[in-house]
């Protein structure tokens, strides 16, 4: 995973934020002005896109992985009584993330960008070179655990 920073007129920021999104599996973007305003900056986290072994469409979308999914006020009381923090609670804790800026929680909301990099965290703590969406990831992820569990 690596950071971009990018300066650039700002009639150009729309199509550079389409060929990024194309090029890497992106976070979301965000623009500033530079301090004379003549420019912008857009700056966003990312990594390679590789060529995955399976197809991410063949993977789970969020209401199929989180079918099951336990209530989001005890996952929350569960990710913060949890003593150890190893590989079940970073999935949990990216699914919970996945699952609120999915909008599949009333009420409660998580920014894109909070779980696309508990996502990345999650798939850096696999060490997986799977190409896809790290979301994606999760769900997938987070579907195969709810079944051997």
């Amino acid at each position: 995973m690596f950071d971009i920073r990018i300066i650039c007129d700002p009639a150009d920021t729309d199509h550079i934020t389409a060929v990024l999104g194309n090029a890497f599996n992106a976070g979301p973007v965000s623009v500033y002005p530079t301090r004379d305003g003549s420019r912008t900056r857009l700056y966003l986290r990312a990594e390679h896109k590789h060529t995955p072994d399976r197809s991410v469409t063949d993977w789970p979308n969020a209401t199929q992985a989180y079918a099951t999914a336990p209530d989001p006020g005890r996952e929350l009381a569960w990710l913060h009584a949890a003593e150890e923090r190893g590989r079940e609670w970073w999935l949990r804790h990216a699914a919970l993330a996945d699952r609120m800026a999915a909008g599949l929680i009333p009420g409660r909301t998580a920014s894109t960008g909070d779980a696309f990099d508990l996502a990345c965290q999650l798939m850096a703590l696999d060490g997986t070179d799977v190409g896809c969406n790290p979301r994606a990831y999760v769900r997938q992820q987070y579907a195969a655990w709810t079944q051997n569990r």
